[in-house]
């Protein structure tokens, strides 16, 4: 038993040795947590209408904002390179580290108790479209995720940061399936008596067990938390680091509240519709772009603060055609399939046939940018591994501000339907990647343009060409062979047409020679030396 526990102590807490297998625990984890999300909106689309679903989803706009102010704006981009410049020292680290995060907490409090008692006054601000009955409901979830979600979620975060600086990643990862877990059994077991507080508590729990559940990396990591708030050297270049992605992330944060608010004045059900698409198209770039952006930035900064500037410029440019070689025929598959996705995803009993529609004309739109949107997350990497979070909050401000201008003008002047918001998004986000992608060659220069081109439009066109079958047997698939009225049925054409459609782009890559095909090879080589390890520990004996 001894040796059991140590062998599964070693697989939780191992060190990976590469972006490549960092990023192949994520995206693994990252999938089984999505099938938990996803398994959860499909269970919400089935006790609720797409009109109580806008009053969940939009109770979590205010504590959301927090949250990724604090954690997406601070953690994420900032603690790894300040914890690696640091760990040599030890007891220096853990001053900076509990400095850190005690001056992180006192923050997230004053500004709860600022939010809580101001709800009332901001939240018929940010949805003008609801009224009465539904917006005191949004209301009252939003102070109970404020107080209950928040708080957990923000200090799990912080010892997700204090993991992956150690280039671990798998306990991490294993967290948020336990969150959209407690979401699903929540729903399940108290939505025909609490109704919508049912999933509302689910979160509640979940954000506990996600916080709970990553404690023993204190223990394993050995860090001595101490109850002191100290400005080390470490802390002002922490803050110095935050402050413009911070501002990165409150202007993103005040673009997704405005298309809360526009999508309000659409009608009943418009948010919901946005909402879906959105997390949908975000699935794909979670499990490949956020893995591996998370993955390389202690290796990135390794590189810089080593000054292998050569060996960074092959890893980024190797790094950002493996992103497009997976994201590019997701996009494409994403735009010819919407329709089956959006049902076999989302089709519960009460999302009728127009919500469908409307969700599966959207998604279309907000995958266009999908591969610009996954390289986007390594490419902010890139630049705070260099100590600068400047140049990605300009470009952010710029690309923020197209988006909130296309958007007030599809809906407020041309009056387009709730699609045309995905439209001004995916412009804002090809913009942002294009503009980083031209500053970092400028910066760092001699980095293989003309190749990274050629390997993209080979891409392209194996996508493209692949898709006209793919699409063809979904035509042939629907209603005349399969009866599409029921799920199983929709799974086995989206599965049919999926199977096809990535076979083809394989055969296409290796007749094109894309270089990134080889990429497929190293997954399976990673994931069998994974499987290896965990046959390990189950044959003691």
């Amino acid at each position: 038993m001894d040796r059991f526990i140590n062998k599964t102590k070693q697989i939780i807490f191992a060190q990976q040795g590469g972006i490549f297998s960092s990023a192949l625990i994520i995206s693994g984890m990252i999938v089984i947590s999505g099938i938990f999300g996803f398994l959860r909106y499909r269970i919400l689309a089935g006790y609720f209408t797409k009109e109580e679903l806008d009053i969940f989803f939009a109770a979590f706009r205010l504590p959301d904002l927090i949250f990724e102010i604090l954690i997406t704006g601070a953690l994420t981009s900032s603690f790894i390179p300040v914890f690696i410049k640091y760990q040599k020292n030890k007891e220096e680290l853990e001053q900076h580290i509990s400095s850190i995060f005690n001056l992180l907490l006192i923050i997230l409090v004053l500004i709860v108790i600022v939010l809580y008692f101001s709800m009332d006054s901001l939240i018929p601000l940010i949805t003008p479209g609801f009224k009465g009955e539904k917006l005191m409901q949004v209301i009252l979830y939003s102070k109970i995720l404020l107080i209950s979600q928040l708080p957990f979620l923000v200090a799990g975060n912080f010892l997700t940061g204090i993991a992956q600086a150690h280039k671990t990643f798998l306990i991490t990862s294993v967290a948020p399936i336990l969150y959209n877990l407690s979401v699903i059994v929540g729903t399940l077991l108290f939505a025909s008596q609490f109704h919508l507080l049912a999933p509302i508590l689910g979160v509640s729990v979940g954000a506990v067990l996600f916080f709970l559940i990553q404690i023993p990396i204190i223990v394993t990591f050995e860090i001595n938390y101490h109850l002191t708030v100290k400005i080390t050297d470490g802390v002002k270049e922490f803050f110095k680091m935050i402050g413009p992605r911070i501002l990165t992330v409150i202007i993103t944060q005040i673009d997704a509240t405005i298309d809360l608010s526009l999508t309000s004045l659409l009608g009943s059900g418009s948010y919901t519709i946005f909402y879906f698409a959105q997390h949908l198209q975000l699935l794909p770039v979670s499990v490949i772009g956020v893995a591996f952006g998370q993955a390389s930035l202690p290796y990135l900064s390794e590189m810089v603060e080593q000054g292998k500037k050569d060996e960074l410029k092959k890893i980024i440019i190797e790094s950002l055609l493996n992103l497009f070689f997976f994201t590019v025929p997701i996009m494409v598959f994403f735009v010819f399939a919407r329709t089956p996705l959006i049902r076999v995803f989302f089709g519960g009993e009460k999302f009728d046939w127009d919500a469908t529609v409307q969700t599966a004309y959207t998604l279309s739109y907000f995958a266009l940018s999908m591969p610009f949107h996954a390289v986007y997350y390594f490419l902010t990497r890139c630049f705070y591994a260099l100590f600068d979070s400047k140049t990605p909050f300009i470009i952010s401000l710029f690309t923020i501000a197209l988006n909130t201008l296309l958007s007030l003008y599809f809906i407020l002047v041309v009056k387009l339907p709730i699609w045309s918001l995905a439209i001004s998004f995916s412009v804002s986000v090809i913009a942002n990647s294009t503009i980083l992608f031209i500053i970092l060659v400028a910066r760092l220069k001699n980095m293989d343009i003309p190749f990274f081109i050629k390997e993209i439009i080979k891409m392209m066109l194996a996508s493209c060409i692949a898709s006209l079958p793919a699409y063809y047997l979904i035509k042939l698939m629907d209603n005349l062979l399969l009866d599409t009225s029921r799920t199983i049925n929709v799974f086995v054409l989206l599965a049919s047409s999926a199977l096809l459609f990535f076979l083809l782009y394989l055969l296409l890559s290796w007749l094109l020679n894309i270089k990134e095909l080889y990429s497929i090879s190293r997954l399976f080589a990673k994931a069998k030396l994974f499987q290896k390890k965990i046959t390990e520990i189950t044959s003691y004996e």
